[in-house]
């Protein structure tokens, strides 16, 4: 790339979502800068469940396009050794009847229902399926090397606004996530997550209880470790973990799987979800800048990473 004569572009955030805006506007000949408060281990994609599943957000027709989008993207790198992500076994599980499955679950790639004898007890129905499942830490280091070769430098240096970022580039991107809320999104909240990381005994199936509760059950394996949850607090800023939840998030998946009984608790993670009454991927003008927004992902920023990208490449023509 022509550092000299290609459009420049400036990405604010290091998560997920700026990392792949980032890598598509490259990859589109951009020649693009990220800069960002938190580098991308210390961002709150570093501790997400990271499985590619459906998004149930609005704008519905949107997110569903961009979830398909990123289902290729990730199906291909699974195929990628390093990358991070792999194709796993699913096993989903619910306390409501069976019935068919949303329209946002029919892009689930082996998407079957469960046998009543499949379903663990106390779950009245259930799917098993193969959904893309990324170990974050090594996936945002592929991200990463992957920016590093494209040529793209990732500067800890947090932006003040949105109008100081527009005098440094013709382009931005905000993927600032919950910072968002920093340049004027006040819609932007804050939606605590907690998970317990144990030494993996063996697990292969990752195992999700759909449910509206503010507390399930999952557990996502990886290599070497199992990442267990989930809770949701909305509206909660402090991230110190909770004692009283991960006992809650151990009692349940032990319950379920007698292999983690005995499984070495290595660490407790939290994070704190971006959420918001819908995902916002627009442009807008800024002083002499275009700036497009790509934030306000909630629970599922992996899941709309490519597809959001994509379509925020899109907009910058």
């Amino acid at each position: 790339m022509d550092h000299g004569t290609a459009r420049e572009a400036l990405v604010i955030g290091a998560g997920v979502s700026g990392l792949t805006t980032a890598i598509c506007l490259a990859e589109a000949g951009w020649s693009v800068r990220i800069r960002t408060k938190d580098l991308p281990h210390d961002t709150t994609s570093e501790v997400a469940g990271a499985l590619w599943g459906p998004s149930f957000q609005e704008p519905m027709a949107k997110t569903m396009a961009w979830t398909n989008a990123s289902l290729a993207d990730f199906t291909a790198l699974a195929g990628e050794p390093g990358s991070g992500v792999r194709m796993a076994p699913a096993l989903t599980v619910s306390t409501m009847p069976a019935g068919d499955p949303p329209p946002q679950a029919r892009s689930i790639p082996e998407l079957r229902a469960c046998d009543p004898a499949e379903l663990p007890p106390g779950f009245t129905s259930g799917f098993r399926a193969v959904m893309p499942l990324a170990d974050m830490p090594r996936y945002l280091d592929h991200l990463t090397a992957r920016l590093a070769e494209a040529g793209v430098p990732i500067e800890q240096r947090p932006v003040a606004s949105l109008a100081e970022a527009a005098r440094e580039a013709p382009l931005i991107v905000n993927c600032a996530g919950l910072g968002a809320r920093d340049f004027g999104d006040d819609s932007v909240r804050p939606v605590f997550g907690q998970h317990v990381v144990v030494a993996n005994p063996g697990l292969d199936l990752l195992f999700m209880e759909l449910s509206t509760a503010d507390e399930w059950t999952s557990y996502f394996p990886h290599s070497d470790r199992v990442v267990c949850g989930g809770v949701r607090v909305p509206g909660r800023w402090d991230r110190t973990p909770d004692p009283a939840i991960t006992d809650r998030v151990l009692a349940r998946v032990r319950a379920l799987e007698p292999r983690l009984r005995d499984a070495e608790v290595i660490d407790v993670v939290t994070g704190l979800r971006p959420d918001r009454p819908s995902v916002r991927v627009e442009t807008e003008r800024i002083g002499t800048a275009q700036c497009i927004h790509n934030y306000g992902h909630s629970g599922t920023g992996v899941s709309l990473s490519w597809g959001c990208a994509h379509e925020a490449t899109k907009l910058a023509g």
